[in-house]
């Protein structure tokens, strides 16, 4: 390991630079709004701000399971946020979601706009409302939460931590790497022991815990997520989780919903606002040009 840093912490901390690497640029120590910005709204009930990242992901992904399955009103506009450009900071998107990270939902099915943040309440919010993708039986729907709440408390150590010092921080910190990924492989093989004994993360069916979890852990296991963290973790030694990410990576569904809000990879993969089923079709960055 490397030589201690000769870095201490002051007494009291104070903001007198721009941190965060890659991201320095639009972090900050405070909350609220940085400027005005008005989100558009569509034609159907839900409206959904996001970005492709593999938060965003997951309520795309079950949007698209929603409609495959039949539930029209499920129909929903995706507009794009572009967290690089601090959209999320414009006084519209913090008025539905204070914390300013995306995605934010807003569901104007109701008497009165009702606006849901934080990927997991997403999730949650549309299964029971649509009564899709979440067990009604008291057991089995326990076991789908319990999974559920596992990916929300797991993910900022692959992603916040083993993603950021691995793949963004502006220097290559050792201790912080070898903490990270000694819990990022823990995490990994979690997934493998637990999927060596069922199908799906939360037993026979496949439900929203299964597409929280699969824009992360599957994302990583198929090699999407931090330049080459797949070889890094070595990710051959997790094979029930990667036999599960290659099963759902056939589904249609899961295949729309990993286009919609995407900035990034092949121009025919991009659907940067979805606000049609046929958008799929003609509205891909290859098909409008990469400027838009």
């Amino acid at each position: 390991m490397s030589g201690p840093s000769d870095y201490t912490p002051p007494k009291v901390w104070t903001w007198t630079a721009p941190s965060g690497g890659k991201f320095a640029s639009t972090n900050r120590p405070t909350a609220g709004a940085t400027h005005e910005q008005t989100l558009p709204v569509g034609r159907h009930p839900l409206q959904l701000y996001s970005l492709g990242t593999p938060n965003g992901v997951k309520v795309t992904i079950l949007l698209e399971e929603l409609l495959a399955a039949g539930h029209t009103q499920a129909e929903y506009d995706a507009w794009l946020i572009r967290i690089g450009e601090g959209d999320q900071f414009g006084s519209g998107f913090t008025e539905i979601n204070p914390n300013s990270k995306i995605p934010a939902l807003v569901d104007h099915s109701g008497n009165q706009p009702l606006a849901v943040f934080e990927s997991g309440s997403i999730l949650l919010y549309l299964a029971e409302k649509f009564g899709a993708f979440i067990p009604k039986n008291i057991v089995h729907r326990t076991e789908c939460l319990n999974w559920l709440f596992w990916q929300v408390g797991s993910a900022p150590y692959l992603g916040g931590g083993f993603g950021h010092f691995y793949a963004y921080a502006p220097e290559k910190i050792e201790y912080a790497i070898n903490r990270f990924a000694m819990e990022a492989k823990r995490q990994l093989d979690v997934l493998d022991r637990r999927l060596a004994e069922s199908p799906f993360i939360a037993g026979e069916d496949y439900t929203i815990a299964d597409m929280a979890i699969f824009p992360w852990y599957g994302g990583l296991v198929e090699g999407w997520l931090y330049n080459d963290a797949a070889t890094f973790l070595s990710v051959q030694d997790y094979p029930h989780l990667r036999a599960w990410a290659d099963r759902l990576l056939e589904r249609p569904a899961v295949q729309r919903g990993r286009m919609v809000n995407r900035t990034s990879g092949d121009l025919s993969s991009q659907l940067h606002e979805r606000h049609d089923a046929s958008d799929f079709e003609t509205k891909t960055q290859d098909r409008l040009g990469s400027k838009t």
